[in-house]
């Protein structure tokens, strides 16, 4: 078992026996969004790296920045953006996660960098590693899972419960409990067959900061009740992210346009894509979301889309494939990514 994992572990269990008020708790929104950066990705073995520049919330331009705090004293900031110092690189022995403080026009503002560690491939685990482990979708376990096979990417499907508490879960209704209408006390109390229980994106995200090779790719779902409380399940969800200095382990996605758009309000910095295939990539390029993640039909539709996306600097992503043949053929393909439930089917085509 690899160090992080034992991290991983440990984190888990310590969370399972944390009072649960102190896990339940709600997270402020600013409403008039956060100051972020391009990137929190250190690139390993370069000197002098590139990271990212710091982007405003607002039009306003970032006009007086100023690195106040850097506990490894290896970064350098020029003119809004990170560097590493000019003799100073990672490698695989440097530490994974770097703290910093910047001054954004009078703010003071932390970030977490982290060290590039993640998996190189086009793997996507669709609600987590679950078909072939024994674990249930969208849970702690699942996730682990995914990372301990080496997987890009780890998809889990958000919900707000009914106390305003971000909560998993894929269906609106689990083992007979309704998500929107329960509270996130009921719903700890829920057992899934497997002996999981459904976790908070307060234990989630948590956990998934103890590790630097699987990227949590978090999708907001739609309430059923109302467009107003599906908002504040995105404001919820950006402020815990940033309270919690995850920004760059988090990946947004949504069928719900209007959700992505509050998420680009409040975060400049965010990797965000459009789940439904309803819009042209120029649309979706204007409203400077990141990329697209459509159902395999589209791309069947039109065999130039993948083209057309990157040339507008989009990612790609595809779902839900789980076919060999279709695996086999995305994977080959210039598509950047593949969601799905067969992560360990994928792994072995990546690496044949």
């Amino acid at each position: 078992m690899k160090a992080y994992q034992y991290t991983v572990i440990i984190t888990y269990v310590i969370l399972s026996i944390m009072p649960f008020h102190l896990k339940a708790q709600s997270f402020a929104t600013n409403h008039k969004g956060y100051f972020a950066l391009s990137s929190y990705v250190i690139p390993i073995g370069t000197k002098a790296a590139y990271i990212g520049k710091v982007v405003s919330p607002t039009s306003i331009e970032v006009m007086n920045v100023k690195l106040i705090k850097d506990t490894a004293d290896i970064f350098n900031l020029k003119k809004g953006e990170l560097y590493l110092k000019k003799n100073k690189r990672l490698t695989r022995f440097s530490s994974k996660v770097y703290g910093v403080d910047l001054l954004i026009n009078g703010t003071r503002v932390s970030f977490e960098l982290i060290k590039d560690n993640f998996a190189k491939n086009k793997v996507i685990a669709h609600r987590g590693a679950w078909k072939h482990t024994g674990a249930a979708q969208n849970t702690i376990r699942s996730f682990i899972e995914a990372c301990e096979i080496g997987c890009r990417g780890s998809e889990f499907d958000v919900w707000l419960s009914g106390d305003s508490v971000p909560v998993l879960a894929h269906d609106p209704i689990i083992e007979g409990t309704n998500v929107e209408e329960s509270t996130v006390g009921q719903l700890s109390q829920v057992k899934l067959p497997t002996g999981d229980h459904i976790p908070t994106l307060y234990d989630f995200i948590t956990v998934g900061k103890q590790q630097n090779t699987t990227y949590l790719v978090l999708e907001i779902k739609s309430s059923q009740k109302s467009q107003e409380r599906s908002l504040l399940l995105a404001d919820s969800i950006v402020a815990m992210v940033h309270r919690l200095k995850a920004q760059g382990w988090v990946e947004y996605i949504s069928f719900n346009y209007g959700v992505l758009q509050r998420i680009r309000q409040l975060d400049k910095g965010a990797k965000i894509s459009y789940l439904e295939g309803d819009r042209s990539v120029k649309d979706i390029s204007k409203d400077q979301l990141s990329g697209i993640d459509f159902y395999h039909y589209c791309y069947q539709q039109n065999p130039q889309l993948i083209k057309e996306a990157h040339d507008l600097g989009l990612t790609t992503n595809i779902w839900t494939v789980n076919s060999e043949e279709d695996l086999m053929k995305y994977y080959h393909s210039a598509i950047d990514y593949i969601t799905t439930d067969e992560p360990e089917q994928l792994l072995y085509i990546h690496q044949k």
